[in-house]
């Protein structure tokens, strides 16, 4: 039980009445989206984050196609598109000479969401208007300091003395969670590296800037990306250079600047590269961790609170608007009385698996990237380099950063199903964002649909059982759509709000679907 000493005088709260459903702890991607993803099914939530105001500069610098997907959903992808760069490449430099350039995320993949170049901070501001326009907005300068949860709720205690009551508190609060380590949860891990140096600077680049550009080096890999500046000629670069010999000693902003201006010749083996001046400069080390448990009784952690890897691969923020998708429509079920609260059990079980997977491939990733051992510079060099010029090695590298490729096939809800696939989504499986229409002959699109409301494609002319018994135990918030599959069988699928396809069946099988939901809502209900 999440309980400490400072709430002895508030603990009696029990059964008060909440100030709100859900008290959303970090603004960040994750916070947000699923602050606007509650809002949509009409929960109320709170948004608190310790910071003064909203971020101008950030990491993450890259929004793969799923994320893309999720802002959609959410009514949150504004002009990000027409603001960001979406022609992606990598360009791998030897001996100071392109090597190979890898493309990716415009390999087939089913989604009209392309990745973007994009900062964080951009998206971060189009998902704070959007949870403006769903009526919520954020208390910055205000963290929380202390919690306890009972059988009715959790009682947050702010940095000014005020408390706050929830139903449900959720820890998006980044990898130095406080809520997780109010939770008492652990989060056990390695560090990867030692020191990168990471900086946002104006610089004549004479490389193409449709792509990243990375050159390995013997001390230590050099990267650089570019990034658009509303207001300014296209000259805004990321650099991030490994440094683990000088990395350690410099301190502060203009150090930064002038130890990467002093490794840009030395990294690349180019002598034309000029830096003016920088926006923004950190220097971090790599860590792996994963929280022992994503829940705690009524506390949740979402996103970086829950899993921390290397930025290499750019999987962070679409891992945690991931989680926070998947999360939203399960707790406003179960905030609206419409599911028994095991049913929050399955975020952990469908979400872990995937940021197990994540941490191992961006750990196998950023040790091949930064070995130092004539291993490790041999398989850079003889291995990696070819293999990355294969065609079919790069569509799988694009279809794994994308993230579309996920399922919950073998999640706890993806069970009954009696057919097999036959090249159509099996249960837990990504529905693509399918041509549908509404009931009034309106043609939309099945993602546009979701995000606040459960999809049911059926056929033109059957479904009208099928939609009474969804209904009936997931509310009004089951939108019924004519589709014809193209394989010639008249059957019906129920796709969940985050567009993973919770249930498929016949025409006649509306009592199966009814079973389907009962068991996946009520778990433990007997009979």
């Amino acid at each position: 039980m999440l309980v400490s000493g400072a709430l002895g005088a508030v603990v009696d709260m029990v059964g008060a009445v909440p100030d709100t459903d859900v008290l959303v702890v970090g603004a960040g991607p994750a916070g947000l989206a699923l602050a606007c993803a509650l809002r949509l099914q009409g929960v109320s939530v709170r948004v608190v984050d310790a910071a003064p105001g909203p971020a101008s500069t950030s990491r993450a610098n890259i929004l793969h196609a799923r994320g893309a997907e999720v802002l959609d959903r959410l009514g949150a992808l504004g002009e990000l598109p027409e603001r960001a760069l979406t022609a992606l490449t990598v360009t791998q430099y030897l001996d100071g000479r392109s090597a190979i350039t890898v493309r990716f995320g415009d390999h087939g993949l089913g989604t009209a969401r392309p990745a973007l170049y994009v900062s964080q901070a951009d998206i971060e501001a189009e998902l704070r208007r959007r949870l403006h326009e769903l009526g919520a907005g954020i208390d910055w300068g205000t963290a929380l300091v202390d919690a306890a949860q009972d059988g009715h709720g959790v009682t947050g205690v702010l940095d000014d003395g005020r408390t706050v009551r929830c139903r449900w508190l959720a820890g998006c609060d980044g990898s130095h969670s406080t809520v997780r380590k109010l939770a008492g949860i652990g989060f056990p891990g390695v560090r990867l590296t030692e020191p990168f140096l990471l900086a946002d600077v104006h610089a004549d680049m004479p490389v193409d800037r449709a792509g990243g550009h990375g050159w390995p080096h013997r001390d230590g890999p050099f990267f650089a990306v570019p990034m658009r500046e509303v207001g300014r000629a296209h000259d805004l670069w990321r650099f991030m250079v490994y440094d683990p010999a000088g990395g350690d000693s410099v301190q502060g902003e203009q150090e930064v600047l002038e130890r990467i201006r002093r490794l840009v010749p030395e990294r690349t083996g180019r002598t034309d590269i000029r830096i003016e001046d920088a926006v923004w400069t950190s220097v971090f080390r790599v860590h792996r961790r994963l929280a022992d448990t994503y829940r705690r009784g009524r506390v949740l952690l979402v996103g970086d609170a829950a899993h921390i890897h290397s930025p290499l691969g750019g999987q962070g923020m679409v891992t945690g608007m991931g989680d926070a998708e998947n999360l939203a429509w399960k707790l406003a079920l179960v905030v609206r009385g419409l599911s028994a609260d095991p049913l929050l059990d399955t975020y952990e079980a469908e979400r872990r698996p995937l940021a197990t997977g994540v941490l191992a491939r961006t750990t196998t990733a950023t040790r091949l990237q930064v070995g130092d051992t004539p291993l490790m510079r041999f398989l850079r060099r003889r291995v990696l380099v070819p293999l990355a010029a294969m065609p079919s090695v790069q569509r799988r590298a694009s279809r794994l950063a994308s993230q579309l490729w996920v399922t919950y096939r073998n999640g706890p809800l993806a069970r009954g199903t009696r057919y097999r696939s036959g090249g159509r989504p099996r249960q837990g499986d990504r529905v693509p964002d399918l041509p549908c229409t509404r009931p009034d002959g309106t043609r939309t699109r099945l993602h546009a649909e979701l995000g606040a409301q459960w999809a049911l494609l059926a056929p033109a002319g059957d479904g009208a059982d099928h939609l009474t018994e969804a209904r009936g135990r997931l509310g009004d918030a089951v939108a019924p759509l004519d589709f014809e599959t193209r394989h010639g069988r008249r059957e019906l699928w129920l796709v969940r709000p985050d567009a993973h396809l919770a249930w498929r069946g016949g025409r006649t099988e509306a009592s199966r679907l009814a079973r389907w939901l009962d068991e996946s809502l009520h778990p433990n209900r007997s009979g």
